[in-house]
């Protein structure tokens, strides 16, 4: 088995990646167009915003389950049967869209897919160090990652152009497909499965597992709390004016076609593809450390963001101001979290592996519920500069702080070596 996983691209290795790569096209283009479609067709940007906050909740209370699964099951068969759960939803949605009221029937959907989302990662993100050796645990985050953000650059740059010209239908066609096609391929991914006695019923199992990650993240490794709380922060304040904020800005502000909007939102998945290349090329000389200046870069991109949308700045520069540093935010949040994921799968006993990522995400993402709905009511109350402005400034306190806790995450790396 260690002379296989010596490569980066093994047979299994490569399954798992083409398998990312149709499933989350398939997300990329229905998360898109959804709340575009919710956006368009009620023209409310506090609306827009509560649907994306209460979409968003089911993804941190199944991500903590998911991990727990995770380290429990065969990772293959998750990603199976969710990819080919979420084809049965995007069915039923097709049947039912123009019978049940729009509002509560996005929302739904839109729970279910981000529900399902959050289970789905944890199996993925645990398989790694199974099939892969400790040396290319870095490039095989950064492919992981680099597929995430390239389905988010194809999923809305197509979807927009999609959406512009033929409406929802082929949209939801062309997601349902995607989730069919890479279930049935992940029924053939064979990763490494230890099977564990379950000794009570499955809620029991679940809380005892949960536990027993918090444990391991509250006590032995007390810096990975402090980071996820660096992380909640910084989702809360800054994450979250992004995911509300550039289409709310494009579409109603700057009054921008779904087209451009698509093209905004697949350069900002650009910025991500080339941060996760530069991640792969830089491997082990990344360190912890440098992720307080990945995050204090994401926070001069929203700055400039804010400056770009003063009044009198002219429609089309504000366009490309906001579509190039939307890229620069992400390549540098990809590079942040190719370094975060590396260091806990190369820290993390292999059994608590899958929880504790789940569990950091989880509590990570409790904040971006929150900052959606409230940055939803705060776009539609008070000048765009002035959101974007003070969420930068609040965000860099929240990376300055950070600064100490990035530096501890490398002591147990010193003492090693």
């Amino acid at each position: 088995m260690e002379t296989q996983k010596t490569a980066l691209f093994t047979r299994d290795f490569s399954l798992v990646v083409i398998g990312q790569i149709i499933s989350l096209f398939g997300n990329a283009i229905l998360h898109f167009a959804l709340p575009l479609y919710l956006l368009r067709e009620t023209g409310s940007i506090a609306l827009f915003g509560a649907v994306n906050a209460c979409s968003f909740l089911p993804m941190i209370f199944m991500g903590p389950m998911g991990g727990t699964a995770a380290d429990r099951m065969h990772k293959a068969r998750i990603m199976a049967g969710l990819d080919f759960l979420t084809a049965g939803l995007t069915v039923c949605y097709a049947l039912l869209w123009g019978k049940a009221p729009l509002v509560p029937l996005v929302i739904v959907t839109l729970m279910l897919l981000y529900a399902i989302a959050g289970a789905y990662q944890p199996a993925v993100q645990a398989s790694l160090p199974l099939l892969l050796s400790p040396d290319r645990l870095t490039q095989g985050n950064a492919v992981i990652n680099m597929i995430s953000t390239l389905a988010n650059l194809l999923g809305p740059a197509l979807g927009g152009v999609i959406f512009g010209l033929w409406g929802l239908s082929p949209i939801l066609t062309i997601g349902g497909v995607c989730f069919f096609c890479s279930a049935v391929m992940e029924v053939f991914i064979r990763i490494p499965h230890e099977r564990r006695p379950r000794e009570a019923g499955v809620l029991a199992t679940v809380g005892k597992d949960l536990g027993e990650s918090w444990r391991y993240i509250s006590r032995e490794r007390p810096v990975f709390l402090s980071v996820t709380l660096v992380l909640s922060a910084f989702n809360l304040i800054l994450s979250a004016v992004m995911v509300v904020g550039i289409p709310a800005i494009v579409a109603q502000v700057l009054g921008m076609s779904d087209a451009a909007l698509g093209l905004t939102q697949a350069v900002m998945a650009l910025g991500g593809l080339l941060g996760g290349a530069l991640a792969g090329v830089l491997g082990p000389r990344l360190k912890p450390r440098h992720g307080s200046m990945c995050l204090l870069a994401c926070t001069g991109a929203a700055g400039v963001m804010g400056l770009s949308v003063l009044p009198g700045v002219p429609g089309v520069v504000s366009y490309w101001a906001l579509t190039l540093l939307s890229a620069l935010a992400m390549a540098s949040a990809m590079l942040f979290t190719v370094v975060l994921l590396t260091l806990v799968q190369a820290q993390v006993p292999g059994q608590l592996l899958g929880k504790v990522i789940a569990c950091i995400q989880a509590v990570a993402n409790c904040a971006s519920p929150l900052g959606q709905a409230a940055y939803g009511v705060l776009f539609d109350r008070l000048p765009p500069w002035a959101v974007l402005l003070g969420a930068a400034v609040l965000s860099a306190l929240v990376s300055l702080r950070s600064r100490r806790v990035f530096r501890r995450l490398e002591e147990p790396l010193t003492a090693e070596n």
